[in-house]
Formats: structure tokens, sequence, C-alpha cells
């Protein structure tokens, strides 16, 4: 005899079903995380920051709440904002936003169409403070701009979508500057889809410098960009602001011409060898009519293996380095794309489907703040073994695990799975986060 509520299985009669398993997760990882946010003091300082200008007086759902509930979605890979509905009494999520049950699809659509230039301006402003928080537990020796632009896509007659001849697509064409080094998404800027790379890179950079200075005076900077930023406007202020700077220039015969001396040299080494592949160097003192000055140009001219033909690469520079290690320096910007790839399909950073621009380009700093802060956590908590892994790979060993909650008189116990592969992961996470000291303003 069985209950009423036990699903027998025709293929098996020792087979039960019954949905009386008691309060399960599949997301008891989110509890890493979470302390993660606590130890440096995210959390406080987006409750401290963050504030919407709400018409309403009262509501349950309060806007930083509503922030790291969003912040949580993304880490779970919950993007849309529907996934809130399927969520509401989820034991993990509830728990660590400390709620009897989460804010609503409706809720969460409304908390978004009021952001504005204000909300914009305090989410830059809790990225840059989260930094220096992180920065103050260790420091880079110096700070390596990767700048690019991108496309996200747009549906339908969106403010501010365009066609983008480069993409040959609709859509926005923001710009993002990273961190070479660490992949940590340093600033990002929503554009209108039909704007050219460079357009408005120098204003990009300017601010971003500016903070760099002002937060870490004495840090060298440093710069690389493919020949869509190759712009006097930006030349300038990298210059103004000392920072090097090593930034690709679109082949033309005039620079060929002065590359001349090393392109015959290639062809007299390659006369009797044409399989292997064969190199040049050189550099060269070269002003374009748009330059106020004259700038150091470095190039590399290749004849690949197997191949006659010879390839040019030309670099701006102010870098004082031999001609090679410059091409070296500037080479190392191919990590880039891997970020871009990480934030758009990891962190779904194409999720600007508002009609407005101003909401889209609050939504891609959401995205952008969730992107730096789980960064973070990879950097500075996870175990050595896993800090290179992405974040779909991490989600699915750390982040997907499956808990029981069991409640009492006074606690909420989270009994996670007993066969669970990366127990050991999982308590030098929680170690790593303890031994943190970051220092707070």
């Amino acid at each position: 005899m069985y209950s009423l509520n036990d699903i027998v299985l025709e293929n098996n009669k020792y087979l039960k079903i019954n949905f009386d398993g008691g309060d399960l997760s599949s997301d008891a990882g989110l509890l890493l995380f979470k302390e993660f946010l606590f130890k440096i003091g995210a959390v406080k300082l987006i409750n401290r920051i963050f504030k919407t200008n709400d018409t309403a007086w009262f509501r349950i759902h309060k806007d930083d709440a509503n922030l790291m509930q969003v912040i949580y979605q993304i880490i779970s890979a919950c993007f849309e904002d529907d996934c809130a509905d399927e969520l509401t009494n989820e034991p993990v999520m509830t728990a660590i936003l400390d709620k009897a049950a989460l804010a609503s699809q409706p809720t969460l659509s409304r908390f978004f169409n009021r952001m504005d230039k204000d909300t914009l301006e305090q989410l830059n402003r809790i990225i840059r403070k989260l930094r220096k928080i992180v920065y103050s537990i260790k420091k880079p020796d110096f700070m390596l701009f990767d700048i690019d632009s991108t496309l996200l896509d747009t549906y339908g007659h969106q403010e501010g979508e365009g066609f983008n001849f480069h993409y040959q697509a609709h859509g926005y064409h923001p710009l993002l500057c990273y961190d070479g080094l660490t992949g940590d998404l340093l600033k990002a800027e929503l554009r209108d889809g039909t704007m050219y790379c460079s357009k408005e890179a120098d204003d990009f950079m300017r601010s971003l410098l500016d903070e760099f200075i002002t937060d870490y005076p004495g840090m060298p900077l440093y710069l690389r960009g493919d020949s869509g930023f190759a712009s006097p406007n930006l030349y300038e202020v990298l210059e103004a602001k000392d920072c090097k700077y090593a930034i690709r220039l679109k082949e033309n015969a005039k620079l060929r011409e002065l590359a001349e001396n090393e392109d015959q040299a290639l062809y007299r080494a390659t006369r009797f060898n044409q399989v292997d592949y064969a190199v040049e160097f050189g550099e060269f003192l070269y002003q374009a009519g748009s330059w106020s000055h004259p700038r150091r140009v470095v190039f590399k001219i290749e004849k690949p293996y197997g191949q006659m033909v010879h390839m040019y690469t030309f670099i701006v520079t102010t870098m004082e380095m031999e001609p090679y290690q410059v091409i070296q320096f500037y080479c190392g910007r191919g990590r880039m794309e891997n970020f871009i790839k990480e934030s758009k399909s990891g962190f779904d950073f194409a999720s600007v489907s508002s009609s407005s621009k101003l909401v889209n380009a609050n939504r891609l700093l959401v995205h952008a703040l969730a992107y730096n802060l789980f960064n973070w956590f990879k950097r500075m908590a996870l175990p050595v073994s896993m800090r290179k892994q992405c974040i779909d790979t991490i989600r699915l060993k750390l982040l997907k695990i499956a808990a029981r909650v069991v409640k009492s008189a006074r606690y909420k116990y989270f009994k996670l799975c007993s066969s669970f592969p990366y127990k050991k992961e999982f308590y030098e996470t929680l170690e790593n986060i303890r031994n943190l000291h970051p220092q707070f303003e």
C-alpha cells in the first residue's frame, strides 16, 4: 500500500516518486558568493549608495535588495526577469537576501524602468569603490588598459539602435575597457549602434585615466587597441596623461614605402627558401596628415609558412622597447576577445531589451557589476586550480550544488550533497574568503 501522493512508475513498480522531499535547492554554492560579497563590503556599499528616484512612499522590495537579487540571478544564469517568478520561494536565494519571498518579474521590470542618469552614476561609483577595496588586498604593479567595442543585439525599434557596418547587423555598439592581465571590466559605456569604434574614445579614456591617476598615484599605465582606435584625439589624451600605448595602424601604401628596406631584406632572406616562416622587424618616425607631430611606428613583416606573400603589422607607440617587444606586447591583447565572449555568454551583456537607451545603459552596468564581482571572487577566493576556468564551468562545479534546508528553532541548516565531488574546493574557497583582509574607507 502506498500513499496517494506517491507515483509508481510502470517500468518498475519498486520505483516511487513524490514531492515530500522538503525545501531543496540546486544553487547552494551561492552561499559562498554571498560570503565573499559580505567580506569585501559589497552588500553594505550597495545598500548605502544605490537608490532610484522612486516616487512611491513605500515598497516591500527595496532598490538595493532588487539590485542584489538581479546580481544573484545573473551569477546563477537566471538572466531573464521572468526567472524571478520561478525563483519566488527558492530557499538559497531567499536565505542570502534575507527575505520571505523574492521580487516578482513585474517588480523587477518596474525597478529597471526607474533607472536613470543618477543610478548610472551610482553604479559607476559602486564599481570604482569596490575596485579600491579589492586593490587594498592586492594592488597590481601596473594597469594595462585593453580597449575594444562589440555589438549587442537589439529587438525591434529601440532607442539608439542602428545598423553597424563592421558587424553587418543591427544593435548597440558599446565601448569596453578591460584590465588585460586580470580580465576586470574597468569601464563600459553603451553607445548608438551606428557609432564608429574610436568615436568619443578619447573622452571615454580621459575619465578612466583620471580615476586611476587620482586613486592610484604613481601606478604605471599602458593601453592597447586595434586599428579601430587609431585616432589622434586618443593619442593626445594618452600622451597628456602619461599612459604608454601600442595601437595598430591600418596598412597603407605610405607605411609600406617607409618599410621598404626591411621588406627587401625579407625577400633576400627567403630567396632560396620559400617554404619556412620568416620575419623582419623595424621602426620609423611617421606623421599622418591629421597628427600634430611625428610618432614612432614599429612594424613586423612576415612571410607565413608555405606562402610567398608578405604580411604587414604597423603599431604606433610611445613605448621605448625594441620593435619585436612592442609587437609581442600588442599581440597579447588577443585575450580581450575571451573577456568579451565571457561577458556576453556567461553574464548576458546583451540583455538590453528595453525601448529606452538609458535603461539599457543601466542594465549593461548591472551586468558589468555582476561580472566584476564574480571575477574578483574567482581571482581571490577560488582554489588556484579553478581560477582560469570560465563561469559556466565554475557554475557546474561549485555553484550548482544540491542542498536540503532543515530548520530548527534557532538555525537554518543547508545540508549539501554527501557525494559532492568538489567538497575539498568548497572548503578551500571558504577558507580563502576568511583569510581576506580588505581595507575600507
